[in-house]
């Protein structure tokens, strides 16, 4: 029998980026996916999870500069030693393109695939800009610069 949350969103369901961490640190099977582009890792900057003993897993889901949706991206996670039975958080900007990407591998056969809705950097304030509001950045979560 599937989940409530698998049969209703169509993937194990949200967490925030506090709930992330938490498993992260709690799970040791659990791995966090980071799926922005190449650009946004170096320049934005990326979680870091080096003091609980973990590596995050860079996969873009979209391809940069055309954005086109990366088809094999279960294939390419299979590849990078993550499999369907982990659990799997994924994590981009804001959490549309993680949203996406806990979708696709579901649809793969992934038992676990969770969407950290509000991503990296967290949604727009008042003024236009991320980082403030939500997200891994604004709650203090470790990151760093590449």
């Amino acid at each position: 029998m599937l989940d409530a949350a698998v049969v209703q969103l169509g993937y194990a369901g949200d967490l925030t980026a506090q709930q992330a961490h938490n498993i992260l640190i709690a799970e040791p099977a659990a791995v966090l996916v980071d799926t922005r582009t190449l650009a946004e890792w170096q320049f934005v900057g990326v979680p870091d999870l080096t003091k609980s003993g973990k590596e995050v897993v860079f996969l873009d889901w979209q391809v940069y500069p055309d954005m086109r949706i990366r088809t094999d991206f279960a294939e390419r996670l299979l590849a990078k030693g993550v499999s369907k039975d982990q659990k799997v958080l994924l994590i981009c900007r804001s959490g549309v393109r993680s949203r996406a990407a806990a979708l696709a591998l579901t649809q793969a056969g992934f038992n676990a695939a969770y969407n950290v809705s509000d991503g990296f950097e967290g949604s727009l304030d008042a003024l236009g800009h991320r980082g403030r509001d939500r997200g891994w950045k604004a709650l203090g979560l470790p990151w760093i610069q590449q």
